[in-house]
């Protein structure tokens, strides 16, 4: 046999000859019969990957775990939290509308600043848990001379609950790392959503996202944050985000800063 790097090997009794495109992915290939159906092991890991998922879901956003996290990774910021409209997992699963919204007695120090982080748990709190930290002290590496507003942790959170929050410190831009939903294959896999000029009502179109930030089967913290950096410096000269920002790597926006 010949494997994917064009070197031979020989095959013992036991030797699976699909071993080797599994190995080179994530995806769910080559899994096999055995007669009508998977064979066991295959059905085992899809269970196995399907109770991931669940569990990402249904997982509490530990702030603890992610102060931790971020003193261990150099981050020096001050971190405050928050909370949606959505009372308990249960509601902010049936209710994305609430998720959305800040809840009614939040109070944030309002500010001026080039930019606000905002960690929200999503739809897979682990996400943050294991990456959140790793991401935002690359990112802040790559942000000398930027103003930065205190961290914010937020619970029961979308996407869009970073514009009030941006709003409300007094950020030019807003940054949401957010748990994305679980697939069979990624369970901890964290999204980063830019908004330039965060305020309610900002519609989806107005923002770009980079998305599988989870190394080592995803985006590294490196890779993840040069591309953040080069969005957020041509989105400040530009004014704008969202489908008028191009994310054309090296090519985008030439000397912006």
């Amino acid at each position: 046999m010949t494997d994917l790097q064009g070197q031979s090997r020989d095959l013992g009794p036991s030797d699976d000859p699909w071993a080797v495109l599994r190995d080179a992915t994530r995806a769910r290939v080559a899994l096999g019969r055995a007669g009508d159906g998977l064979p066991t092991s295959r059905e085992l890991e899809f269970r196995a990957a399907h109770a991931a998922a669940r569990d990402a879901v249904h997982t509490a956003l530990d702030a603890d775990l992610v102060r931790t996290a971020l003193t261990g990774a150099g981050v020096g910021l001050d971190v405050l939290e928050v909370h949606s409209q959505a009372p308990d997992r249960t509601t902010y699963l049936q209710r994305p509308d609430l998720g959305r919204r800040l809840a009614p007695d939040t109070q944030l120090p309002a500010g001026t600043y080039d930019l606000a982080l905002v960690l929200a748990d999503g739809l897979s709190p682990r996400a943050v848990h294991e990456h959140a930290a790793g991401t935002v002290a690359a990112v802040l590496d790559r942000l000398p001379g930027w103003s930065v507003a205190p961290l914010v942790l937020a619970q029961q959170a979308r996407v869009a609950l970073g514009d009030p929050v941006g709003e409300a410190l007094g950020a030019g831009i807003v940054v949401v790392l957010v748990g994305e939903r679980p697939g069979l294959s990624s369970a901890d896999s964290l999204g980063l959503y830019l908004t330039h000029g965060p305020r309610p009502g900002r519609a989806d179109s107005e923002r770009n996202c980079i998305s599988n930030v989870r190394p080592p089967h995803g985006l590294g913290y490196a890779q993840a944050a040069d591309t953040l950096v080069a969005l957020l410096q041509a989105s400040r000269q530009l004014g704008a985000s969202g489908v008028v920002l191009k994310d054309e790597g090296a090519a985008l926006l030439p000397g912006a800063g």
